[in-house]
């Protein structure tokens, strides 16, 4: 016998424990503007995440890296406006917050008085608990990331699967453990393998959220423009795509040249 889940008018980081207290899957996605947030709300999804993966899809780079928190907070505060019910998490760019847990104070508080978000993101386990608990000291939600960590790229010097190795995934475990431990509300594992998430998962009372993690988390997380297909050139197995807005606005476009040029557009119901 299924029984009905319960409906929230607003996600707070109460409800996310009590959606997995109930067995209620978390859905997640990235968002980086206005209008896109507003669609991604309106459609209910739980989490938006605005994510500094800004910095490739919005921006152009390579990496994460280059992404300031002054741009982060331009793309956080214009979600913000947008949305009515879902929770805002806000990553915390590189460089703001490693090493230096009055930066990362700062950079929070910048993030939370500036763009109206609920929460932020860090990458990182026992060597960045200093900082997410000096932020937690200000009462500023904080979300984990282990797994694979963008932001360590050259570290690393691969996207490849992490902790496929036992001493990583022991790694790994402990990390989780602490982060809960620390006070963060709930965990993003990033490409480790399904087995071990599921042993996490199931370890940990606060939500963890999957990317290329298996379907045995508590809820999981794409990059908007990978699901929608506006991105062709990535292709991951975790990655699913639900619509390939690549081609249809590619074929969209076409369609509004070849018309300019052929003077169809605008047509006489189509001026003043």
């Amino acid at each position: 016998m299924s029984t009905a889940k319960k409906q929230y008018k607003r996600i707070t980081v109460k409800s996310l424990h009590e959606m997995k207290q109930n067995g209620e899957k978390i859905a997640m996605l990235t968002a980086y503007d206005y209008t896109m947030a507003k669609i991604v709300d309106h459609a209910g999804i739980d989490i938006i995440l605005v994510g500094d993966s800004a910095s490739n899809v919005m921006a152009g780079h390579e990496t994460t890296l280059p992404i300031t928190l002054d741009q982060m907070i331009y793309h956080a505060a214009s979600v913000v406006r947008a949305i009515e019910r879902c929770l805002v998490v806000v990553d915390l760019p590189f460089g703001t917050y490693q090493g230096n847990s009055r930066r990362a104070l700062e950079s929070a508080i910048r993030i939370m008085k500036e763009t109206g978000g609920h929460s932020v993101k860090l990458e990182g386990g026992s060597e960045i608990s200093e900082s997410i608990s000096r932020i937690l000291t200000a009462g500023i939600p904080v979300m984990g990331h282990l797994g694979l960590t963008p932001q360590s790229i050259y570290k690393f010097g691969t996207y490849t699967v992490r902790a496929k190795e036992e001493e990583e995934a022991k790694k790994l475990k402990e990390d989780a453990l602490l982060l809960q431990k620390l006070g963060c509300f709930a965990l993003v594992l990033e490409k480790v393998p399904a087995k071990l998430a599921k042993e996490v998962a199931d370890s940990l009372y606060i939500p963890v959220i999957g990317i290329g993690a298996g379907v045995d988390v508590d809820g999981q997380v794409l990059v908007m423009h990978d699901m929608l297909g506006m991105t062709h050139e990535f292709n991951p197995r975790f990655l699913r795509r639900y619509l390939n807005l690549y081609d249809e606005m590619t074929g969209a476009f076409k369609n509004y040249i070849l018309d300019v040029k052929s003077k169809d557009f605008p047509n006489e119901n189509e001026q003043y």
